[in-house]
């Protein structure tokens, strides 16, 4: 019998309720939409429309990657932060909803500053986190940096799709070296490094381990090389006075903020997130280079 594409979406979202998704309405609506090739928009309004034998294929395949422990994000291929459309690939993580309080914090530090202000989004990923920035704060230039290629081909291809080439640029670093020769004058770095100790990547969920790039995920054997690295060497990037805002692993605040304090941060914040975790650090600048 055939299928309607509420139909498509009430079986998708019943299987993936079944175990356990938490965001199984979401993610079905996601399947149905990319399976028929529907915008959001377009989906609600022919959702009492009969679909084709060829698009529910198309829907249980997608279902059948879910089951297995394929994200949905690489699945369709897009996700949205901070209300911006991104283009997504297993070369950079999905951007979750706990980093948007980084976003959401270094806006409104950037919103008080009155003079043009230059941002350096490090370890980038998908431009998700400077994207948001240079999309809420008209004078700013945002710096979105990584090493790894493919990340940065993702994050290219997000700023395009945005329209934000005139604000924002894209360049290849290494956060664990020395920042490049005359890399400096930022008012802020936010970073969401890599913080998943080495050891304990073998044990995360199979849609993490086995989907996401191990290269984004692994901050060494503590999981806090990158933090070391950053706080150390990149506030040569940083205008005293500026602003670093990092995400924050589970159970790493301390040792996060005994490590800024060290290297002459002071102003020290902890910001939670909604399970009441600390989720981002901010400290600002106080010693001269």
């Amino acid at each position: 019998m055939p299928s309607t594409y509420n139909d498509l979406y009430l079986d998708v979202r019943r299987v993936l309720k079944k175990i356990g998704v938490d965001s199984a309405a979401l993610e079905a609506r996601e399947i149905v939409c990319c399976a028929s090739n529907k915008s959001k928009e377009e989906f609600l309004r022919d959702s009492r429309l009969y679909s084709s034998p060829e698009i529910e294929e198309k829907v249980q395949g997608l279902l059948q990657r879910r089951l297995q422990g394929e994200p949905v994000a690489y699945l369709v291929g897009e996700w949205e932060f901070f209300g911006l459309p991104l283009t997504i690939s297993r070369d950079v993580l999905i951007p979750r909803d706990d980093t948007e309080i980084l976003a959401e914090q270094a806006i409104a530090y950037l919103k008080e500053q009155k003079e043009p202000v230059r941002v350096l989004d490090l370890c980038t990923g998908s431009g998700c986190i400077g994207l948001a920035i240079a999309s809420q704060i008209p004078n700013c230039r945002v710096v979105l940096a990584d090493l790894s290629e493919e990340a940065l081909r993702i994050a290219r291809t997000n700023v395009r799709l945005n329209h934000l080439q005139n604000s924002t640029a894209v360049i290849q670093v290494d956060a664990l070296a020395s920042p490049p020769q005359n890399f400096d004058g930022f008012q802020c770095i936010v970073s969401n490094p890599p913080y998943i100790p080495s050891d304990d990547i073998a044990g995360l969920d199979i849609s993490v381990k086995d989907y996401e790039p191990h290269m984004a995920l692994d901050g060494g054997n503590d999981g806090l090389d990158f933090y070391r690295s950053i706080t150390q060497k990149w506030k040569e990037a940083l205008c005293p006075g500026g602003k670093l805002l990092f995400e924050l692993g589970i159970g790493q605040a301390d040792a996060v903020l005994r490590l800024m304090r060290s290297e002459g941060f002071g102003d020290l914040e902890l910001f939670k997130d909604t399970q009441g975790i600390s989720r981002v650090i901010s400290g600002t600048l106080f010693t001269e280079i």
